[in-house]
């Protein structure tokens, strides 16, 4: 970016760190003082303070006698007086750029780094200029004055990044002093502009919480961490004081309230569509654009059942904005439930401040090294190594020192809500490393892919992942393999050479199951929609794709699949195009990733599919559309109204079950879904008719099922997964908790 010369006016200022501008005086208010004595040998400082004690040093009997060494009276001696700690938040303004400016040197954690936010100030109104950091300081005290210098980061183009503070030290009754910041040229050490800051904050970010619950629920407010062992000193903790230890001002924002969930009867639990349509609906502080203002919601459970603990709403576009919890897996009163909900809350709302799992650093843009054994609220307490008992005993209660630099001192769109996408800017390195082959592979594991040779545009792509063991022992894995829950992570190179990362709507923790691979269970299989994500449509445009992933192993290993390639085929004629053009826009994708919706903001989308569904019923991809109403017309879906009131759209299940019916018909004879999809389909055929209570065609769907896929040319070991999960299907919901995770999980 290029900035016009400066012409010296202070109102003319074109870029705040250059010379020509003239700090506006800092106004200072009336404060009572201590007339220092004349004698400089009072003002201690702590090395004089240290070089006095020595030099004090008496026997016992001179103290009891109150004698110097030559027999006199002993001179009375002054106590020094403490002085502030420095550190916080100042803010100062020269010419037309306001300075926010964060001090990190002294207190809590100090991590001796100074960054801060620049502001345009245009007539009446200021907006975002940019952010800069110096991430390695010098800091000396001579005669009660502090002066930090150091080198700095900046998101614009500056040629003066070098810095100077200067603050007076002052006594702890008095205010603290401005801190008055000098830009220097980084070659010719020409002074720049200048900014005289004023202390107004002891935080480094303050951000308003709004919670919400719903009825039944009793959200978390404290917890002792010296109630059970753990590796930090013991004190009560909220969600607000969490955040205080890391620097951060919470504050609540306005009542909370209560969504009765009476009127949803058996369909209490919550979809990823549903939590959705709530945050942006009925967050009332929710915004078009970024500002510090978070949403959590306490629930009872989502629709994937109780080892769901919490999830982060995101989306193309704003993101991070809100999260929600809940009280199926995590409620309670004891002293370890009420440990986990104080880890959750704080845990799912660290993901709105842009911070990634410990052993997901790797994701970010730019990257950065993966800590799993970091004793943080970022990382799960049972992926930590030697499981979660250690975890906690040695769990202090507080994030790493990267996600602290991070909060405090990230690049402002990287850290405020609805700033960067969830991951983007999360980290102060290219991700193609991530899926480099092991030089060794002792886990006697393999990761493989498999998905359709070739894609029309617009056709959703659905990934399945296996894993199997390459030993005849006893190998214990996390099965849990859908991508969303974060222990799978699948790369794509598109045809222009981009390579990204795919990542999902709504970042799920969740407690991982297990299973234990052998002769008889040789791997577990899981089926991922991963065509439309966080940035949009991944595969938007013809040409060649290759994917990788990797399986994030519990004891920290990597386990790399192989290359798979698949080809997205240009349309061939009007219809196809047209039918692309339908189906890729993002209202479409949020309701392929959402399994369909009922929000208003979507309607779009769903005026699209039924056009499908209708004017192109005869296209290979109008199937596509039937399925997603189906799925959505099967089932409830719940809104929170204005007044936080909840109303329940009732299942159509007539409408979801021809739709459905069709579907499947088409997809058995090739005109339709891929077999993973096809699978999926008739399970939730087979529970539509069993909550309607049509038991009878319920047991034949499930039938038809095993008996479709017992004739298909597929290895038998996957014939009898099939039937396996198939006698699952119409088990009690408890059972039941591989649901609602993309479009081919609904």
């Amino acid at each position: 970016m290029k900035y016009q010369q400066n012409n010296g006016h202070a109102d003319a200022l074109a870029e705040p760190n250059a010379a020509g501008a003239t700090a506006i005086p800092v106004i200072k208010r009336p404060k009572k003082t201590i007339p220092e004595k004349e004698d400089k040998k009072d003002n201690f400082t702590d090395d004089r303070l240290n070089t006095d004690q020595e030099e004090m040093q008496m026997t016992e009997e001179e103290m009891e006698m109150g004698l110097d060494d030559a027999g006199g009276a002993l001179p009375i001696i002054p106590l020094p007086i403490a002085k502030n700690k420095v550190y916080g938040r100042y803010r100062g303004q020269t010419g037309n750029f306001e300075m926010e400016l964060r001090i990190d040197i002294d207190g809590a954690n100090a991590l001796q780094k100074v960054s801060g936010d620049y502001y345009s100030i245009s007539g009446q109104t200021k907006s975002y200029f940019g952010s800069f950091i110096a991430d390695t300081i010098a800091t000396t005290i001579v005669n009660g004055v502090i002066t930090i210098t150091g080198n700095t980061a900046t998101t614009w183009s500056t040629a003066y990044t070098k810095l100077k503070i200067v603050i007076k030290q002052t006594l702890i009754f008095q205010p603290l002093a401005p801190a008055s910041l000098q830009w220097f040229h980084a070659t010719t050490n020409a002074p720049g502009a200048m900014y005289v800051c004023n202390n107004f904050s002891r935080a480094f970010r303050t951000v308003r919480l709004e919670q919400d619950r719903t009825s039944g629920v009793v959200p978390f407010v404290s917890y002792n961490t010296g109630s059970l062992p753990s590796g930090g000193p013991a004190r009560v903790l909220s969600i607000n004081t969490a955040y205080g230890e890391a620097g951060v001002e919470m504050n609540t924002a306005g009542i909370s309230n209560v969504v009765p969930m009476a009127l949803a009867g058996p369909d209490a639990k919550w979809t990823n569509a549903e939590l959705h349509n709530a945050m942006v609906n009925h967050f009332s502080l929710y915004q078009n654009n970024p500002a510090w203002d978070v949403w959590l919601l306490h629930a009872y459970e989502h629709i994937n059942g109780p080892g769901l603990y919490g999830i982060m709403f995101d989306q193309t576009g704003l993101q991070r904005q809100g999260a929600a919890v809940f009280y199926r897996g995590i409620g309670g009163a004891s002293a370890d439930q009420q440990r986990l909900q104080l880890y959750t809350c704080t845990h799912e709302l660290g993901h709105c401040f842009n911070l990634l799992h410990s052993w997901q650093k790797s994701l970010a843009t730019p990257p950065k090294p993966n800590i799993p054994s970091s004793l943080s609220w970022m990382n799960y307490p049972w992926g930590y190594p030697g499981g979660a008992v250690p975890f906690w005993n040695s769990f202090p209660f507080r994030f790493d020192t990267s996600e602290l630099v991070h909060v405090r001192h990230g690049f402002r769109n990287n850290v405020i809500m609805g700033g960067n996408p969830f991951t983007v800017g999360s980290s102060l390195q290219d991700i193609g490393s991530l899926f480099e082959d092991n030089i060794e592979n002792n886990t006697n594991l393999e990761l493989q892919l498999e998905a359709k040779k070739s894609y029309m545009l617009g056709e959703p792509v659905v990934l399945e992942t296996k894993l199997k063991t390459t030993s005849m022992k006893n190998n214990p894995v996390n099965s849990s393999l859908h991508v969303n829950y974060g222990f799978i992570t699948v790369g794509i190179k598109k045809p222009g050479g981009e390579t990204i990362v795919y990542e999902p709507l709504a970042e799920m923790c969740v407690e991982p199951e297990h299973t234990v691979l052998n002769s008889k269970v040789p791997g577990v299989y899981e089926s991922s929609y991963i065509g439309f994500g966080k940035q949009g449509f991944i595969f938007d445009q013809a040409g060649t794709y290759q994917l990788r992933a990797v399986y994030h192993h519990e004891d920290g290993s990597r386990v790399v699949s192989e290359t798979l390639t698949l080809r997205v085929k240009y349309p061939s004629g009007k219809n196809d195009d047209d039918v692309a053009d339908l189906l890729l826009t993002d209202e479409v994708g949020y309701l392929f990733a959402f399994m369909g919706s009922d929000a208003p903001y979507l309607q779009k989308g769903n005026d699209a599919l039924s056009l499908m569904a209708e004017k192109y019923k005869d296209h290979p991809l109008a199937v596509y559309a039937q399925f997603v109403k189906g799925v959505n017309a099967q089932r409830t879906f719940k809104t929170i109204t204005a007044d936080k009131t909840l109303e329940v759209r009732k299942p159509d299940f007539s409408m979801g079950e021809a739709l459905l019916t069709d579907v499947i018909d088409k997809s058995k004879v090739g005109k339709g879904l891929d077999n993973i999809s096809l699978n999926q389909s008739m399970q939730i055929l087979a529970k539509a008719y069993q909550r309607e209570g049509n038991i009878k065609a319920a047991e034949n769907t499930v039938k038809n099922l095993v008996a479709h896929f017992n004739k298909q040319p597929i290895k038998q070991e996957v014939k009898e997964m099939i039937a396996k999960d198939a006698a699952k299907v119409l088990a009690p919901e408890k059972e039941d908790k591989k649901r609602d995770t993309g479009f081919d999980n609904p």
